[in-house]
């Protein structure tokens, strides 16, 4: 189910969500130039060390591992970019929107249990 096209278009769509509620946050720590910096900058961060560190042959991704890691340090990276957008909304006054994205990622996550249980199993070398 994890690799199933439509739980992989809600992924995509989850993954677009948590970059911008990334963004938005940026956007509202500071003033003037900096703000420009935060609010693109993280996002594109994350978006590379997303893309970057990678399990081989994962079959929700392209399957190729530009940094290989082991399943666990992938489920790790995703947990915590997926927990700082939901802080992100909760801590800029999104309380709403913030739950309704960690119930969207905890729906994912529940369907992709065959992934998850995949990740878990692999090495970074296997």
């Amino acid at each position: 189910m994890g690799s199933h096209p439509i739980n992989l278009i809600f992924r995509f769509i989850l993954e677009i969500c948590a970059l911008i509620s990334i963004g938005i946050w940026g956007w509202k720590q500071v003033d003037g130039l900096f703000k420009l910096v935060l609010s693109i900058g993280i996002p594109i961060i994350i978006a590379f060390i997303w893309g970057i560190f990678a399990v081989p042959n994962d079959p929700s991704r392209s399957g190729k591992a530009p940094v290989v890691v082991s399943g666990i340090l992938r489920l790790i990276i995703e947990f915590t970019i997926f927990s700082f957008a939901v802080w992100s909304l909760y801590n800029i006054g999104f309380i709403s929107l913030s739950w309704i994205l960690g119930i969207a990622l905890l729906v994912h996550y529940t369907l992709s249990y065959d992934r998850i249980i995949w990740l878990l199993n692999k090495k970074k070398y296997d």
